[in-house]
């Protein structure tokens, strides 16, 4: 009798410890999926600040048409985008297509001077540093929802429930990692 008590305490126990596995793979996985959910509040922000940007600018050099139809489409394609493999490819070309619009704002001391143009800086520069914050804790979650996916035992419980790994949300090139400047002078 005491053999088969031991034996379903045993059982017992592998099935408390595959339940505790489980449910910290499930909490990751919500955390994981409520960060990206941060990163996305945080690119909205940015590409809905970016048309009163390219407006203010074209106020001033409106000859400058090739570059504001780069801006937006780049904003565009990044609005479509929903995996972290294509937000990384299409917010790195957002990236360099604002670094050239403000550029041609550099061309323009008046446009520097706008009150307007000052303000949109203001909110672009403290937007930038938000999506770097929210990309960092959503890069910090998908490490540890990874390597519980991959370390034994968990890997098990993560293969029986279909548990997958996630992209990391990376820069193409370490360039890409400069916010787009932002002069105030």
């Amino acid at each position: 009798m005491s053999g088969i008590l031991i034996i379903l305490i045993i059982i017992g126990l592998l099935i408390a410890i595959a339940v505790g596995i489980y449910n910290s793979l499930v909490k990751l996985r919500n955390t994981a999926d409520q960060s990206w959910s941060d990163v996305d509040v945080q690119l909205k922000r940015r590409y809905d600040l970016i048309p009163n940007l390219v407006e203010t600018v074209k106020g001033y050099a409106s000859h400058e048409k090739e570059t504001f139809e780069k801006v937006v489409k780049a904003r565009n394609d990044a609005m479509q985008a929903s995996s972290p493999n294509d937000k990384t490819h299409t917010e790195n070309i957002l990236q360099s297509t604002l670094r050239s619009l403000f550029a041609l704002a550099e061309a323009y001391p008046e446009l520097k001077a706008n009150q307007n143009f000052i303000e949109l800086q203001k909110e672009l520069s403290n937007i930038e540093e938000q999506i770097q914050l929210s990309r960092r804790y959503y890069n910090a979650v998908v490490r540890d929802l990874n390597t519980k996916i991959e370390s034994v035992p968990s890997n098990v419980v993560a293969n029986m429930f279909n548990f997958r790994r996630r992209d990391y949300f990376e820069l193409e090139t370490p360039d890409e990692g400069r916010p787009p400047s932002v002069s105030f002078g």
